[in-house]
C-alpha cells in the first residue's frame, strides 16, 4: 500500500515554498519500484521539486511489476513509474485504458548470471529469474536466450521473483538459478558479489523504451493540469539529478535509499549519466525505443500475430508538451549541443 512520505521530506523542500503554496498542494499517488534509474523521483521528492510545483507525492513502492499494475487499475494509485511494456500489458491483456505520458530511460540492464555459467547456454536446465513472465525485462532475457538457441519452457525455467533486489538475491543464494536481468545498482552489487555480466541488454538486443510514466487516461483526462506539474516537477528532477553540481546529492541518495556501498553507488550515478545508456534528457520518450518494445513482445509472445502494431493507441505526449512548455522549452542545461565534443 501506499505510505505518505516521512515530514523530513517534506521539511527539506517546503521551507523554500511560499506557506500558502504549501496548504494548495495536489496529492498524487505514485507508485514505482526501488531502482536506481528512477532516483529523480526520489531527488526531486526530497529537495522539494514537486512540491515546488503544487504537488505532493504519496509515494508507493511495489515488490513486483503485478502488484504495481493492479494498484493502478483499482486506483489505489494515480501514476506509475515503470517499464512502459507494463503499460502495453494492461492495455492488451487486462483490456484497461491505460496511456503513457513520459519517457526515462533505456532501463540501463545487464544480463547477470552465477559465476559458474560459462556460456549463456550453460542456463540450458536451469531457472531465469523474472518478475513477471511474460512483461519487460523478462522478455528482454527470453529475447537474449531464444537468440543462443534457448527457449523458455522447453531449455530452462521460469521462476517469479518481483523486483530487482530480490532477483539479485535470488541469483545468490540459490545454484538452481542461472540468471536474471538486472539494473543499477544492483547490477553493480551482484558483480560485487561475484556473478557475471553477459553484457548490457541494449548491446545486446539494441535500443528499447524502458522507464516511463503511465496512467489510466479516465484520470489524465480528469486531472490534466495536475498530471502536467507532476511531468514538470519530474522533468526538473531529471536536470538536477544530471546536473554534475548535485553528484555527491545523487550519489548518497543511491547508497542510502537503496542500501549500497559508496562504491556500487558511485559506479551506478555513472551509468546514470552515461549518453545514450543512462538517463533520457528531459525523460525524453524514445519512439524508436518504443516501437522494439512493441517488436519484443510481438515476437517473444506471439502477440498480435506476430506483427507489432503502430504505437500511437499506447502513448499520449501532449501533457508532456504542456509541461515542457510550463519550463518554458528551456534547454537542459547539461545536454551537450551537437558542436560540443
Amino acid at each position: 500500500m501506499a505510505t505518505r512520505l516521512c515530514a523530513w521530506l517534506l521539511c527539506a523542500g517546503l521551507a523554500a515554498i511560499p506557506p500558502a503554496m504549501a496548504g494548495d498542494l495536489a496529492t498524487v499517488r505514485v507508485i514505482t519500484f526501488p531502482f536506481g534509474t528512477y532516483a529523480p523521483l526520489f531527488l526531486g521528492i526530497q529537495d522539494g521539486i514537486f512540491e515546488k510545483h503544487g504537488i505532493e507525492v504519496e509515494l508507493g513502492i511495489t515488490p513486483s511489476s503485478g502488484f504495481l499494475r493492479e494498484g493502478l487499475a483499482k486506483g489505489d494509485y494515480d501514476i506509475a513509474l515503470s517499464a512502459v511494456d507494463n503499460a502495453v500489458a494492461m492495455v492488451e491483456d487486462a483490456k484497461k485504458d491505460v496511456v503513457i505520458v513520459t519517457g526515462g530511460d533505456t532501463g540501463m540492464n545487464e544480463l547477470i548470471a552465477r559465476a559458474d555459467i560459462e556460456a549463456l547456454e550453460d542456463v540450458r536446465g536451469k531457472t531465469l529469474i523474472v518478475d513477471a513472465p511474460d512483461t519487460a525485462f523478462a522478455l528482454l532475457a527470453k529475447k537474449i536466450l531464444k537468440d543462443h538457441g534457448l527457449v523458455a519452457g522447453r531449455d530452462y525455467r521460469l521462476k517469479s521473483i518481483g523486483g530487482t533486489r530480490e532477483r539479485m538475491q535470488a541469483l545468490v543464494d540459490d545454484p538452481a538459478n542461472a540468471a536474471s536481468i538486472l539494473g543499477p545498482p544492483f547490477s553493480f552489487a551482484a558483480k560485487e558479489k561475484g556473478l557475471k555480466s553477459f553484457g548490457r541488454t541494449s548491446d545486446l538486443i539494441g535500443p528499447y523504451q524502458s522507464g516511463g510514466t503511465f496512467v489510466m487516461r479516465g484520470w489524465a483526462k480528469a486531472n490534466g493540469p495536475v498530471l502536467e506539474r507532476y511531468i514538470a516537477a519530474y522533468i526538473e528532477s531529471v536536470r538536477r539529478t544530471r546536473d554534475p553540481a548535485h553528484r555527491d546529492a545523487v550519489i548518497s541518495l543511491i547508497a542510502s535509499r537503496f542500501k549500497q556501498d559508496p562504491k556500487t553507488a558511485e559506479r551506478s550515478y555513472r551509468s546514470l549519466m552515461e549518453p545514450g545508456f543512462g538517463l533520457a534528457p528531459d525523460a525524453r520518450f524514445d519512439m524508436e525505443g518504443f516501437k522494439a518494445v512493441l517488436a519484443l513482445r510481438a515476437e517473444i509472445e506471439g502477440q498480435w500475430g506476430g506483427k507489432p502494431p503502430a504505437p500511437d493507441k499506447y502513448v499520449d505526449l501532449s501533457y508532456y508538451d504542456r509541461a515542457l512548455r510550463q519550463l518554458g522549452r528551456q534547454r537542459d542545461p547539461n545536454e551537450p549541443r551537437r558542436s560540443d565534443p
